[in-house]
């Protein structure tokens, strides 16, 4: 029979998770802004090797989005696509200028999960992490969390 001290599983002490806070400068007030290399350097940086990322915004008038980032045409579309949806020029109930931009934000979101695999964030081929600004130009903070299993 083992003794209590053999049996014992020694495990390798975790780094507790850090909110990690990024500054992202924007400079027109629609603007699609690639943060996936920002976001791969945190996780890099907390040698999680497997994981989940967390992503949030606290902002009311930016988002996050995952999608195509090797096409800059599809921002114009994606512009165009919420234009028709939350035109500026619109009588809103929250008439201060920029509900639009509300509106946008609250349609794609303010927070994004992604998995980690061996230190990298799990994308596809052609997907990128972007921030998404409708009320810039501005300095828009990014909270990042990376999270081991």
């Amino acid at each position: 029979m083992a003794s209590p001290e053999a049996s014992r599983v020694l495990s390798t002490p975790r780094t507790p998770p850090r909110l990690h806070n990024a500054q992202v400068e924007t400079h027109a007030r629609v603007e699609f802004k690639d943060i996936t290399e920002l976001i791969q350097k945190v996780v890099t940086e907390s040698s999680v090797q497997s994981g989940t990322c967390f992503l949030f915004v606290p902002h009311t008038t930016a988002a996050l989005l995952i999608n195509e980032n090797s096409d800059p045409g599809l921002h114009r579309d994606l512009d165009n696509f919420l234009k028709l949806l939350a035109p500026r020029d619109r009588d809103y109930h929250h008439n201060d200028g920029n509900c639009d931009a509300h509106l946008k934000a609250a349609v794609l979101g303010n927070s994004k999960l992604l998995l980690v695999e061996n230190g990298r964030l799990i994308l596809g081929r052609w997907q990128g992490v972007f921030l998404c600004e409708f009320d810039g130009p501005r300095r828009r903070e990014l909270r990042i969390k990376v999270v081991a299993d």
